[in-house]
């Protein structure tokens, strides 16, 4: 188990160690809470896009379900006739230069593996650059937009926003409810209560501070062939190699056990870059892993390897309190 394993067990399961972290985590506290208060007071050089932009985006380390609900977003916004774009940080990307643009066919290793996936399940436009002003503004200067969403950035106050969209895994919670590197909190646990929504994720139903969201098993797809197959296309029981790279593995693998197949947890760090020989496992069984691993592994995958089609689910609430978003932001189109 690496250190940074170690370290989220303490984090969602505690530890007396922790304590040690105190002074750290009193400094880390000070640094963001100015930060914020900064940008609520004006100060510093703070972009405001001359089109409504929504961060979504998480307030504790590791995966929350970022890249699900972005896709939903996208298409639940162009179904009301907006032209959408996107803006991404494009963790672990490598291009020429920024900002990029990414595109369909280009290399993870380029482009980013979520900007990736969102480019190639929606073709949105997409722009990449750690300066998120930066990434707009060429982002609007190359395409005619009617709403930008922020794939993460919560946190990136040089960027005015016009809503902020948390979301929080319903299991694990805020953990100890401490900030980094006490705890898995970027920001205090009270800065959910200045957000417009919260979504937890895995959660049943709606709650008084927040909205329900699951994401839905759709599809098994082949990485080599493309070919869509029913989930039922392995009978229960069936053992699979399960490959996740990303915040919460575990929370992968137990979908795959919800669907009836024995699991054989194969879980790597976020965003790993993956060679064949990592994946060579024994004995010989099909792999199935993510969408965000399988951008990474398209151009070696042999047959009978498959990533998990998933698809957004927000509550009917949610749904309808986010028109009402839309119509306030942008109301000569509702």
């Amino acid at each position: 188990m690496s250190l940074a394993d170690r370290l989220q067990q303490a984090w969602y399961r505690g530890h007396p160690a922790l304590a040690l972290l105190g002074p750290l985590e009193a400094l880390y506290r000070r640094v963001v809470t100015r930060r914020r208060q900064r940008f609520l007071d004006g100060e510093g050089d703070i972009y405001r896009p001359p089109v409504p932009l929504i961060v979504v985006g998480n307030v504790t380390v590791g995966g929350t379900g970022k890249t699900p609900l972005i896709l939903w977003l996208i298409e639940h916004c162009r179904a009301r006739g907006l032209r959408v774009g996107v803006v991404s940080r494009g963790y672990g990307a490598n291009p020429p230069s920024h900002p990029w643009k990414v595109e369909a066919g280009q290399s993870a290793s380029v482009a980013g593996d979520e900007p990736l996936l969102i480019v190639e399940r929606t073709g949105v436009p997409l722009m990449i650059d750690p300066q998120r002003a930066r990434a707009v503004q060429a982002l609007l200067e190359s395409e005619a937009l009617d709403l930008v969403l922020s794939d993460d950035g919560l946190q990136h106050y040089r960027l005015a926003r016009d809503l902020e969209l948390v979301l929080v895994d319903a299991a694990r919670g805020l953990g100890n409810r401490r900030c980094l590197p006490a705890g898995p909190l970027r920001e205090p646990a009270e800065r959910l209560g200045e957000v417009d929504a919260v979504l937890y994720n895995g959660a049943a139903v709606d709650s008084d501070d927040g909205f329900s969201f699951r994401l839905q098993p759709q599809a098994l797809v082949e990485l080599c062939s493309d070919r869509s197959l029913p989930l039922d296309h392995f009978p229960a029981g069936q053992a699979v190699h399960a490959v996740a790279g990303i915040g919460n593995p575990q929370r992968f693998f137990t979908t795959l056990e919800a669907l009836h197949w024995r699991a054989i947890a194969h879980p790597f760090a976020d965003h790993a870059a993956f060679t064949p020989e990592q994946l060579a496992f024994s004995p010989d069984l099909p792999v199935v892993m993510t969408e965000k691993d399988a951008v990474k592994c398209r151009a070696f995958a042999p047959a009978g390897w498959f990533y998990l089609k998933v698809q957004a689910s927000p509550s009917e609430a949610f749904v309808a309190w986010f028109d009402e978003q839309l119509a306030r932001m942008l109301p000569t189109h509702s």
